[in-house]
């Protein structure tokens, strides 16, 4: 099996379902932080952390083999690219554990997403997509001699906007641990844009990106897109 997804996995009734005791172990931990510290080892966050890598990593397996653990708050900057963007950071024990959930989701939701979905995804991201748009083009403007189209649309305020029952029900119908539940509940409820709303809203870009929760989220709204190239194929 890849060692990408070397947590057990068991197959009953169509559904598939993680050890969270495997998820949470030492090796695993170790294993994806060899993962998370590529293109970050220059990072003096990430530099403290490994110091004394396996004092944290045993500190934090202890956290969540007994549930003791709790999602630390979120240095929040600014960035502008050129896009004004406000980013919540976690820290980095905080985000070795979005790594390994990340891989516990990917395990599972990664057979649901459809093909022209590239973000936090293993061998996709943006070139993939600019190749496989250039490719589209082609062949739907007969190698640019007919006119084509293409829609360009965007989710106003997308991560302001997720609310964390809905995204928490759509993992529950895949996956039935309790713990894992736990521990994802606790990730997902650790940040909020709106802290006075009496909703459970928004989620820190860095934290959806990690767990792939744009792709969760809006994997349902399939039908939607499809709906949409039916609407375009008949009015344009």
């Amino acid at each position: 099996m890849d060692n990408r997804y070397f947590f057990i996995v068991i197959v009953c009734m169509g559904s598939i379902h993680k050890t969270f005791t495997e998820i949470v172990s030492p090796r695993h931990l170790f294993q994806c932080w060899d993962e998370f510290k590529r293109g970050k080892r220059g990072k003096e966050d990430v530099q403290r952390f490994e110091r004394y890598l396996e004092d944290n990593v045993f500190e934090l397996h202890d956290e969540l083999a007994s549930q003791r653990y709790r999602h630390g708050p979120y240095h929040t900057f600014h960035i502008y690219d050129p896009k004004h963007r406000v980013i919540s950071k976690a820290s980095v024990r905080d985000r070795l554990v979005h790594h390994a959930l990340w891989r516990a989701l990917s395990a599972v939701f990664e057979p649901t997403f459809i093909f022209h979905s590239y973000a936090s995804r293993l061998e996709r991201g943006t070139h993939l997509a600019v190749v496989n748009v250039s490719h589209a083009m082609r062949s739907v403007s007969r190698n640019y001699t007919k006119q084509a189209y293409v829609l360009k649309c965007d989710i106003r305020k997308f991560f302001d906007s997720v609310d964390h029952q809905k995204l928490l029900a759509l993992i529950e119908r895949k996956i039935s641990d309790s713990q894992l539940l736990w521990l994802l509940r606790d990730v997902v409820s650790s940040f909020s844009a709106k802290p006075s709303s009496t909703l459970s809203l928004s989620l820190s870009l860095s934290l959806s990106l990690s767990l792939s929760i744009p792709t969760i989220f809006s994997t349902p709204d399939f039908r939607l897109a499809t709906s949409l190239r039916k609407f375009l194929q008949t009015y344009i």
